[in-house]
């Protein structure tokens, strides 16, 4: 048992416009490996309802951990090495550590 809260992300991409395709499908190639990962929760893409497209990313883990895991992996490396010629502003990515949440 983990001593450690769950760890909350929410990572929010908005591509250059020629490049959206390219992200969506860079972004869903990440979708199976990270549910893979030990200590994702969850890992759940969506699409913004805005005039430009805009993706998020609403990512659980375990602990911080966990956390550190991913970004160590292979594909996340992988991925973010692809991003800053994707998008069009910097990558804005939030943690979050639960205060009140439903469990």
């Amino acid at each position: 048992m983990h001593d450690e809260s769950p760890v909350t992300v929410i990572a929010r991409f908005d591509p250059m416009p020629e490049h959206a395709d390219q992200l969506r499908k860079l972004l869903e190639g990440m979708v199976a490996p990270t549910r893979a990962e030990a200590g994702c929760h969850s890992y759940d893409l969506f699409a913004a309802q805005t005039a430009d497209t805009r993706f998020v990313l609403v990512e659980c883990y375990e602990d911080s951990s966990a956390l550190e895991a991913h970004r160590a992996s292979a594909h996340y490396k992988n991925y973010r090495a692809q991003l800053p010629d994707l998008l069009a502003t910097p990558l804005d990515v939030t943690v979050l550590t639960p205060v009140d949440v439903r469990g």
